[in-house]
């Protein structure tokens, strides 16, 4: 079963951009940036009994970057996450090709063998959305939330995706605009993280904050 939606931003601004939480409130964040060795980040295939060809991701000058030649796979933090905000801003290297399809990911409420995950879909210029395979009383079930303007720009830039795990209800914020929002996930926790799906690029600025 395909669940579709639209989500409305939250119009607090002339025009409709709202603040992050990072920017409300920086109080009781963790920076959760690995470390050159990667130590507390554990990397996955994305698909069962696939293999992860090699290690593509390195931090560097304060950078996590992601070759995107290792093939598909997950970097996830070592420890499942509740409710909480998961703060990620990330910048495509931008290459010749003017159709390519940049494509990586930002996942919450995610299990290891990927048979429940949650994801915000990191493209340029056409990402911004919330997708995946969450628990159902029928079963895992895909689902697609979809937002129509797309909030995020084009290769080369930086963006800025807020996701916010509470409860039941898993919203996106991209660029100061709510773009999705899935009220209804009964997964309670999982591993949270990032993609690597066949483009270089970049992330900075991962923060936590965990709520009641």
């Amino acid at each position: 079963m395909l669940i579709l939606s639209f989500a409305t931003p939250d119009l607090c601004s002339a025009d409709g951009s709202i603040k992050s939480a990072l920017e409300k409130d920086p109080q009781g964040w963790v920076d959760i940036m690995p470390p050159t060795d990667l130590s507390g980040w554990v990397s996955v295939p994305c698909k069962t009994g696939a293999k992860v060809t090699r290690m593509q991701w390195h931090v560097d000058n304060g950078l996590l970057t992601c070759d995107g030649d290792g093939g598909h796979d997950m970097l996830l933090l070592k420890r499942e996450i509740g409710n909480a905000i998961f703060h990620v801003e990330f910048c495509f290297t931008k290459i010749g090709n003017p159709k390519a399809a940049y494509n990586s990911g930002v996942w919450v409420r995610t299990l290891l063998d990927s048979s429940i995950w949650h994801q915000a879909q990191v493209q340029s210029v056409a990402g911004g959305y919330l997708f995946g395979v969450t628990p159902t009383p029928s079963g895992p079930t895909r689902f697609k939330i979809k937002t129509d303007p797309c909030r995020v720009t084009e290769a080369g830039n930086w963006n800025t995706f807020e996701i916010t795990a509470e409860g039941p209800r898993l919203s996106l914020l991209v660029n100061g605009y709510v773009t999705a929002v899935l009220p209804d996930c009964a997964q309670p926790k999982g591993y949270l993280g990032l993609e690597a799906e066949g483009y270089r690029i970049q992330f900075r600025n991962l923060k936590l904050k965990e709520l009641p």
